[in-house]
């Protein structure tokens, strides 16, 4: 089965040229989303998403990414040129990808997200920077 990808991104030329590198691998874009709004309804079709935190209606990126996690299941990385503004991370998402972002970059990260969200054991790329997960932490409740 061909896994959907969502990309939220407000920069146009930045978000086709996601969404041609993830037609290339095989996998099937859902759509651009550059704002909440379209993100959230895009996202009932997604497996993966792209996030990025500044978009069009503001600084509205790290919602997104909780949302479409803990709400639709989605399997999310934030691709920003401000990682520093995630902290250490977001409950629910996996981790992030600084931008400037290389084609290569981009493909091993997408492997990765689609491993994940497969269920399916993958060695995350160098650039990718993990969030801890609370599951991998041994918390007990």
């Amino acid at each position: 089965m061909k896994r959907r990808i969502l990309v939220v991104e407000d920069e146009i030329f930045v978000a086709a040229e996601i969404e041609h590198v993830v037609e290339e691998m095989g996998l099937r874009p859902v759509g651009i989303a550059p704002d909440e709004r379209s993100a959230l309804a895009l996202g009932v079709q997604a497996d993966v998403a792209l996030v990025d935190l500044n978009l069009r209606d503001g600084p509205t990126g790290i919602r997104i990414g909780q949302a479409l996690a803990q709400t639709h299941g989605v399997t999310v990385l934030f691709m920003t040129a401000n990682p520093s503004q995630l902290g250490n991370g977001v409950p629910g998402t996996v981790g992030v990808l600084a931008k400037p972002v290389t084609d290569r970059d981009l493909r091993a990260a997408l492997v990765y997200a689609v491993a994940r969200h497969d269920a399916r054991e993958a060695t995350p790329p160098a650039r990718l920077r993990l969030f801890e997960q609370p599951e991998a932490l041994g918390a007990t409740g």
